[in-house]
């Protein structure tokens, strides 16, 4: 098991990584998991940033930024993500944990490159109006790891 920033393995098994549950705590003190697409920035390997897009599919609110995850993230940054691979053969199993500080990006604040790197990762965005909706970015600030990191 490893904690801290990402080594090369962890890095690798992030990116390759088709899903992962963001968990966010709700005004209660619970956690509120979801699943999400995402993508990885790190150009500066000490600086990993997760971007997540608030997306077309349908949601119970008409503003995304209404969402319940963006108004946990507002009332406190602190989250959790999982990125794990399940596979019949235990010797294949392994799980990533990143901690770190979610923020609301709003369009203008998006990197250029961000919503075609969805695209291409994720096919279903084609008719998303991506470019025009706020982003969820997550700066990681701990990575805690287990198992086959190299198996996929």
């Amino acid at each position: 098991m490893s904690t801290e920033p990402l080594d090369s393995r962890e890095l690798a098994f992030l990116v390759a990584a088709r899903r992962a549950i963001i968990a966010t705590i709700d005004p209660d003190g619970r956690p509120r998991p979801i699943p999400i697409c995402f993508i990885v920035d790190a150009a500066d390997p000490a600086h990993v940033r997760l971007l997540t897009p608030l997306d077309d599919k349908p949601k119970a609110v008409g503003d995304k930024r209404d969402l319940a995850r963006v108004r946990d993230i507002r009332a406190r940054p602190e989250v959790s993500v999982l990125v794990e691979q399940w596979d019949e053969d235990w010797s294949r199993l392994g799980w990533l944990r990143l901690n770190g500080r979610a923020t609301l990006l709003e369009p203008a604040d998006v990197p250029f490159d961000v919503v075609e790197r969805l695209r291409d990762k994720y096919p279903q965005y084609a008719t998303h109006d991506l470019q025009s909706s706020p982003m969820i970015a997550i700066d990681i600030e701990r990575a805690t790891s287990w198992g086959a990191m190299d198996a996929r």
